[in-house]
Order: C-alpha cells, then structure tokens, then sequence
C-alpha cells in the first residue's frame, strides 16, 4: 500500500453516489492532483471513465464498480483489492493494476494500453480486443480464466498465468470463438476440446517471447512474483486461422 504524501488528493467515498464522485475526480484533476487516493471505495462505477492524462494516478482502496477505467486515455489506476465488470472498456491508453480478482468482459473493445490482474477474471475478457494503428492493447491475468476468453479478438495481447491454480486447464471453455486477429498466450497448456473453432494452437517461438517478455516481467515487478519461476513453465500460443472467420455468412 503506498503511503499518502502531503501533495496527494485524498478522497473518501463511503456513502457518495458515483456521479458525485466522478466529479470530485474530475474536478481534482482538473486543479492538477497528480496523485488522486480514493479511500473506502464501495462500488461506485465509471472511477476514471474518459480521464486522458499519462501523468495522472488514482489509486483505490475498496472495490470499485463496473466500468473502471471505460475509455480512459493515459492515467494509472492501482486497485489496491478487487475490481468488477467491464474493466478498461474500450481503453485507449494507461494502464490498470488490480492487486485481487476482476470480474467479467474486462477489456471489452480496448484498443490500447495494458490491464495487469494479478488473481482471477471472469467470463468474456478481452472480447472484442482489438489494436489500431500504434495503440496495442495488452491484457495479464495472473489467475485463472472464465468462459469464452478472447471471444471476437481482433487484435492485441492477452496473457494467462494460471498462477497459484490446481486447475488442468487454466481457461474456461471456448477459448477464442470467432477470434479474427490478436494471440492469446497460455502457460502450460491447453486442451484442444476447449478451444473455438476459429484458433490454433503452437508452441512460441523466440518472436513470441520477445513479444510477451516485457509484459510478464512488468506483471512480476507489480505483485512481486519471480520472473524465472513464471517463465520456466511452457507457453502456447492461441492464433487465429482466418481474418475473417464468418466471411462465408456475409453477402459482401
């Protein structure tokens, strides 16, 4: 947990509808707060909703609602516990740390910066992903993965760790349905039997490594896991067979 310094905005948010707290945020933004510590976080949505700045933080104590972060453009937010639904949708650009467990389509339609959650995600994340021009969305879960990961992926990065899992498959069941662009990488494995139709799968290659490297040591550095360990287990790569999987069901 850090500490509050004398130039942070601290804000409590016990008993303060969301609209009300948005705006606090907002208005200490807009006065310069560089640094925005939001205490007793009871589920309040939309926390960061359109912010641009990349020199704005905003950490949470508490949980905060759905939404967070929904087409933010360039702050950090740190969620010191547990987060909802809907984290970074359509995201442009900052990141988002989530120091417990996330809950269903986080990432939806996120089209830049990166989502680091160090436990575990629900259904549908990175739906919709995809990547435009320079913006690359990077999605890391540490945990486990629910249903219909990756689903429609059109581009960017998703990452599972299967940290800390007893689980076989670290992925729930149709992995990647209708994914048409993006990759999605698996530590140690996946069985075919849950896999969409649309995807393949491969060993990474040095490329691949390369690629995902930088993205699981910064994973590492902000929940303290050792670098050596997460990688001294296998990764496979989810890819897409086709750009246009349903082109068939089309007319044009």
């Amino acid at each position: 947990m850090k500490q509050i310094e004398a130039m942070d905005r601290v804000i409590t948010a016990d008993g303060i509808h969301y609209k009300v707290l948005n705006d606090m945020v907002w208005q200490a933004v807009s006065d310069g707060a560089k640094r925005i510590i939001l205490e007793d976080v009871v589920g309040q949505r939309y926390i960061g909703c359109g912010l641009k700045g990349e020199d704005v933080e905003i950490i949470i104590r508490g949980v905060p609602g759905n939404d967070l972060a929904a087409f933010m453009d360039g702050p950090r937010i740190i969620v010191e516990g547990n987060a909802q639904d809907g984290v970074g949708n359509t995201m442009n650009a900052g990141e988002v740390i989530v120091h417990g467990n996330a809950g269903d389509i986080i990432g939806y339609a996120m089209r830049g910066g990166r989502i680091f959650v160090k436990g575990n995600v629900g259904y549908r994340v990175g739906i919709h992903m995809k990547a435009y021009r320079d913006l690359f969305p990077v999605i890391v879960i540490g945990g486990v993965a629910g249903d219909f990961l990756g689903e429609y992926m059109a581009g960017g990065l998703l990452i599972v760790l299967g940290l800390g899992s007893e689980e076989k498959d670290i992925v729930g069941d149709f992995v990647g349905t209708g994914m048409h662009g993006g990759n999605i990488f698996i530590r140690g494995g996946v069985k075919n039997a849950i896999l969409g139709k649309e995807v393949g799968i491969s060993l990474v290659s040095e490329d691949d490594m390369t690629l995902i490297r930088k993205h699981i040591e910064d994973f590492c550095n902000h929940f303290s896991f050792d670098i050596d360990e997460v990688l001294s287990v296998p990764f496979f790569k989810l890819y897409p067979h086709s750009h246009r999987p349903y082109g068939k069901l089309y007319a044009y």
